[in-house]
């Protein structure tokens, strides 16, 4: 098994093909474009190499990776996603302290051929769609509220009527499309019965509204997660210390390791589901009474929370509140 370490960037994508076995390597730059990925599967297949028997080792890198990743593994080429930390704390444990992208291309491939990491499958064409909608969806959402905020200001200065005007113009056509993207979220999910299942046991669930729903929906459907500690590893809301001998002891904190966009998106259902959902009000008021800081359980509680949304889809039934979950 060859391991090819990829290092991708916007417009090229730096590659290292690594023989395991005699330690010999390859090294090839191609665009990262459809042609660029064409011409390195011919050059993959030129130098006598079973695609089946190239494990491909790469970096998510925002958006720039999916081409790649996609591509090649419908060529029948082995994926791994890996988390850039791995590799670079790989790179110092062997001594390689050179960062460029043909540096890091040949890191990912020797990382590729130690630590084998686990495969990735691309999420399905419907989950996919959906995430381009909800993720076009909160940008119109964002860029609406900072025109509102820009109007606000206008009534505490001296704003010319063109300039409000113009305001008032573009909050209006956000608005249209903000409604025109719901709607199409709304009916890309009603007609994928997947999706819509697994839509509609998430709002079963107290504290959870259509936003959270549609993000784990999406999320769910693009990863296998076979556990809830999994799950909530990749949203980063697992704890963390920071403790040696007796006299270091940090705080423990939140890894945020996963995205971002869904732990704000899980942020304030938490907060309401304190109040409204059994199962997180009870972990969110034990750890108040064992001396929890307030964030630190609403840290809890969004853990319980994302625990919640895998059990139900995991299982495939509606949100039972009665239910007692097994000591492990």
């Amino acid at each position: 098994m060859f391991t090819l370490g990829m290092d991708v960037a916007k417009a090229k994508l730096d590659c290292v093909l690594l023989d395991p076995a005699t330690q010999k390597r390859k090294s090839k730059t191609v665009k990262n474009t459809k042609e660029g990925l064409l011409a390195l599967l011919e050059w993959l297949c030129a130098g006598k190499c079973e695609l089946t028997q190239v494990h491909v080792i790469m970096e998510p890198t925002s958006t720039y990776h999916e081409l790649a990743a996609t591509t090649l593994h419908e060529a029948g080429c082995p994926v791994s996603l890996v988390n850039p930390a791995k590799p670079r704390s790989y790179a110092r444990s062997v001594g390689t302290l050179t960062k460029t992208d043909a540096a890091d291309a040949a890191v990912l491939a020797r990382y590729g051929a130690s630590e084998k990491p686990r495969l990735w499958q691309p999420p399905p064409p419907s989950a996919r769609v959906l995430r381009a909608l909800l993720a076009r969806r909160d940008a119109v959402a964002g860029d609406l509220q900072r025109e509102r905020n820009r109007l606000e200001k206008c009534a505490a200065s001296e704003t010319p009527e063109t300039v409000q005007k113009s305001l008032q113009d573009g909050i209006e056509f956000l608005i249209k499309q903000l409604n025109s993207l719901q709607k199409e979220i709304t009916d890309h999910i009603d007609n994928d019965p997947d999706l819509r299942l697994k839509r509609d046991l998430l709002l079963t669930i107290p504290g959870v509204g259509d936003r959270v729903s549609e993000h784990m929906t999406a999320l769910l459907a693009s990863y296998t997660f076979n556990t809830a500690e999994q799950l909530a590893a990749y949203l980063g809301l697992v704890p963390v210390e920071w403790q040696s001998g007796s006299s270091i002891k940090g705080r423990p904190h939140l890894s945020k390791a996963g995205p971002a966009h869904l732990r704000k998106v899980l942020y304030l259902p938490a907060v309401v589901a304190t109040r409204c959902n059994v199962h997180v009000r009870l972990v969110y008021q034990r750890l108040l009474a064992n001396g929890k800081s307030k964030m630190s359980a609403l840290g809890a509680a969004m853990r319980k929370l994302a625990h919640l949304c895998f059990g139900v889809v995991h299982s495939g039934k509606p949100y039972d509140p009665a239910f007692i979950p097994k000591k492990s």
